[in-house]
Parts: structure tokens; sequence; C-alpha cells
């Protein structure tokens, strides 16, 4: 019996396009200003991690800025770079610039899931703040409120090993034969399946990420019966 549900959000509760153009977006935008005005004080940690990362123990805030831009545009889930995020786009969802976007399915599929005694949980590679704003500030009314926790890179490591899936299984202490996880990206799928999770597939049109066997995929959230996924 499924008890607890684990959604990512690109591509499954959320457009790909919303993510990566209007966080992807503000980000990019203040980026360079924020790191040189912050580099003693929040800025300090991505500073350090980025140029351990990027293997460039000397660089300054400039430069740092060119390399998390380039990783930002070509979708590196680094974790300096998502910490980075988390705390610019904050001032962008409280002062209204920013909104949580999802598919039309989705939050009444959270809601009813949730009412039904079902715990959700979020596994996403965007920092647990952004996480925490984009349901939180999302456009047709919150939904932070119906998430018993958040999971990220640094909190549970990469969304393609099993190892991570365990280890968030050990978090929220359900026995993985009893958590359902979905997302629209095969890798991940296959390594929650690896952890002896359940795991379905989330298809939509206009998504980058295809279909693959062997598991389940599906169009909509409202195709899924959490009793028998």
């Amino acid at each position: 019996m499924i008890t607890t549900i684990v959604v990512d959000i690109e591509g499954t509760t959320s457009p790909t396009a919303a993510v990566r153009e209007d966080l992807y977006g503000y980000t990019r935008q203040r980026l360079p200003q924020w790191l040189a005005d912050n580099r003693d004080g929040a800025a300090g940690p991505v500073l350090a991690a980025t140029r351990e990362l990027a293997g460039r123990p000397d660089a300054e805030p400039a430069e740092i800025a060119d390399i998390l831009v380039g990783w930002l545009n070509a979708d590196v889930k680094a974790e300096p770079l998502k910490t980075a995020q988390g705390v610019i786009c904050a001032e962008g969802f409280r002062e209204g610039a920013l909104h949580g976007e999802f598919f039309p399915d989705a939050p009444p599929a959270l809601t009813a899931w949730h009412a039904a005694g079902i715990t959700l949980y979020v596994y996403s590679s965007g920092s647990v703040r952004n996480q925490q704003d984009w349901f939180a500030h999302a456009r047709g009314g919150e939904l932070a409120s119906l998430i018993s926790g958040w999971f990220d890179l640094n909190n549970a490591g990469p969304k393609r090993e099993a190892a991570s899936y365990e280890k968030i299984a050990g978090a929220v202490g359900v026995p993985a034969d009893r958590i359902l996880f979905l997302s629209d990206h095969p890798d991940e799928i296959d390594a929650a399946a690896a952890a002896s999770w359940h795991a379905v597939g989330v298809t939509r049109p206009g998504e980058p990420n295809a279909p693959r066997p062997p598991h389940r995929w599906i169009g909509s959230f409202a195709e899924l019966d959490p009793a028998a996924p």
C-alpha cells in the first residue's frame, strides 16, 4: 500500500520552461551583483564551493559569476549554484516577481492525495528554499502546506543514484515499498526503482524527456490511483 508520494518538480508538477525561463532568468540577471555585494556574507560559501568544484582557488567574484552562469546555461546540477539561486530567487518570490507554475492537473491531485492521508514530499535538484517558495507562491494559491518535507542535492544527494532514494526513505521513516516516486526523467525513475520504491514516469507534451521502458508512464496525475501504482 502506498502511504507516501515523492514528486519531482521540473517536467513533473511544473513546466520545464517556467523553471528555466523564470527562475534561471531571474538568477542570471542578478547573480554577478549578488556575489559582489555578499562576498563576505551569504555568498561566501558559494564562492568557496565554486572555486573548489571549478578548480579555480583564486577566482574573484566576477569570474565565479561567469562560471556559475555557464553552469546555469548548461543546466549543471551543482550545489553552490542551486544555493545561490535559492537565495536570489527568494526575493523575487516575496516581491511577486516570481510565481510557482504548475500543470493544471497537479494542484487538485496533490490536494486529493493529501486529503486521503497520503504524505507528500518533494525531491528536486533545485534548492529546498526554491522548492518551498515555488509551492508557497504558486500562482493558483499556495500548495506548500500540503508538503511534509523537502529534499534536494544537498540533503539527499544526486537524483540518479539509488543511494539518494534510500537516504530519503530512511529520513522519512517509511519502508521503500510504501513510497511512490513521480518524475519525468527516466534515469531518476531507474534510480528510485533500484532503491525498491514504486516509480511512475510522467510524460507531458512539450517536455524534453521521453518515456523509457520498463516503467509505467502517465500523461497526467489524474491517471494515477495511488492504491494501485
